[in-house]
C-alpha cells in the first residue's frame, strides 16, 4: 500500500459515495487506474464494506450506554450463547472482549433509560452474567469511523 492508496482510503472514509472520477482527480490519477486501485483494496479486504452513517438524535437513539460485563464462564458454549444473545439485540451496536477486570464492553444506543432497562432485561434473560455495570454517556467528545492510516506498510 502506497501513499496514493492511503489518500484514496482517506477520501473514501470521509465520503464513500465520492465518485471515482473525483477521487482520481484528488489523488492525481486517471479514472481507470484509480478504479483499479479501489477494486484491489476491496479484493484484498482493506475496504470491507461501504455504509451510511446516521444521526442518532434524528432516529431517537441519542442515549449511549457503556456496559461492563463480567462472567464466570469462559467456555465455547457460554460464548456462543452470549454471541447469539447480543446478535439479537439491535440496540447493542458494539461489543468488545476485554483484558483486565472486565470481560466484555458493550456499547448500547437507546432513546432513554427505560429502553435501556428493556435491553438489560433481554440480555440477562438470554445469557448468565456474573456482573453488569452500566454507565450513561453524558457527552460525546469524539466519535469517528475513520481509521488512522499512518501505520500501513
Amino acid at each position: 500500500m502506497d501513499r496514493t492508496d492511503r489518500r484514496i482510503l482517506e477520501i473514501l472514509q470521509e465520503d464513500s459515495t465520492c465518485a471515482v472520477a473525483e477521487i482520481a482527480e484528488r489523488v492525481n490519477l486517471s479514472t481507470t487506474p484509480c478504479w483499479r486501485r479501489i477494486q484491489k483494496l476491496e479484493q484484498d479486504g482493506v475496504i470491507r464494506r461501504r455504509v451510511v452513517l446516521l444521526d442518532p438524535q434524528k432516529l431517537n437513539v441519542s442515549v449511549t450506554v457503556l456496559v461492563e460485563v463480567k462472567t464466570i464462564h469462559h467456555n465455547a458454549t457460554w460464548l456462543k450463547t452470549f454471541r447469539d444473545a447480543i446478535a439479537c439485540i439491535p440496540e447493542i451496536v458494539e461489543v468488545h472482549r476485554m483484558s483486565g477486570n472486565i470481560d466484555y464492553m458493550l456499547k448500547v444506543v437507546v432513546p432513554n433509560i427505560e429502553a435501556y432497562d428493556s435491553v438489560y432485561k433481554r440480555l440477562i434473560s438470554a445469557v448468565e452474567l456474573h456482573d453488569v455495570s452500566s454507565s450513561f454517556s453524558m457527552e460525546t467528545l469524539k466519535a469517528t469511523t475513520a481509521l488512522p492510516l499512518m501505520y500501513t506498510a
